[in-house]
């Protein structure tokens, strides 16, 4: 007979996740152990394994669901009425706030992808594509003379957003959503306008 799943299974599961997020952020995954993972949840190591079969079954799914769930957040922001410039303003205050409250998911994305096999990274990395296009996109809008038929260009442009994004992150991990909504203001203007835009 199969057995049921319990009726917070899917609550135990994001707390496994989150639990173990935090060890590998704080462990590193190479040295992080089952042991380690049980004891942060505050389970049975034999309970994890009702959930998971190893280590890097759970890497992967902290990954999928944190970066799924962040694309689905990011490209379905609705634009309706909404000129280019504040579509930037938009989509670059919802990826900061998008991180707040994610530290541990975010480090274990930097440092950990490397790990899993070839064909997962391959669906993460596409939902970080996913992303970058996105938003690659809106810059665009906001300068077509600038990056038409200059792809690098755009790519770098895209990418110097997404470097102060990420700064913000690695040094303001803990500023509230106030502070991320000004200092997207800040990053939008920045790349609006250059210098003169702040």
């Amino acid at each position: 007979m199969a057995r049921t799943i319990a009726k917070d299974h899917d609550q135990k599961r994001a707390q496994i996740l989150k639990s173990a997020a935090r060890v590998f952020a704080r462990e590193g995954f190479d040295r992080a152990s089952m042991t380690q993972l049980a004891r942060e949840c505050g389970i049975s190591k034999a309970n994890i394994y009702h959930y998971y079969d190893s280590k890097d079954a759970i890497l992967f799914d902290i990954l999928e669901t944190y970066l799924r769930e962040l694309r689905d957040l990011i490209c379905g922001i609705e634009f309706d009425g909404v000129g280019a410039a504040e579509r930037l303003h938009r989509v670059v205050a919802e990826i900061l706030l998008a991180y707040q409250g994610v530290d541990d998911e975010h480090r274990v994305q930097t440092s950990g992808m490397s790990a899993l096999p070839e064909d997962q990274q391959r669906l993460l990395r596409r939902y970080q594509r996913d992303m970058v296009e996105f938003v690659s996109r809106i810059i665009s809008e906001n300068a077509p003379e600038v990056f038409d038929g200059d792809p690098a260009k755009l790519r770098s442009a895209t990418m110097s957003v997404f470097g102060m994004l990420n700064w913000y992150y690695m040094w303001n991990s803990g500023a509230d959503a106030e502070a991320r909504e000004d200092y997207a203001r800040l990053v939008s203007n920045l790349t609006l306008h250059g210098l003169k835009g702040l």
